[in-house]
């Protein structure tokens, strides 16, 4: 379970890094749907499902580290 804690940090960096990538190439990814986000004052591209997969990716190889 502290695995899947300590994958939220890298499955973040991971969707937002590749989220910027594709915002700034002008498209959506398809099924990926990269959006704007805004929070508060701030707002930055962003995807769901590149941040579950991303989450996942990186549990599965903390979790096999163990």
């Amino acid at each position: 379970m502290i695995a899947l804690y300590k994958a939220l940090i890298p499955g973040a960096l991971f969707s937002w890094i590749v989220s910027m990538v594709l915002h700034n190439g002008g498209t959506t990814g398809g099924a990926l749907y990269v959006h704007t986000m805004h929070i508060q004052n701030v707002s930055f591209p962003w995807s769901w499902m590149l941040f579950i997969g991303g989450t996942g990716l990186s549990w599965f190889i903390l979790q096999s580290l163990d």
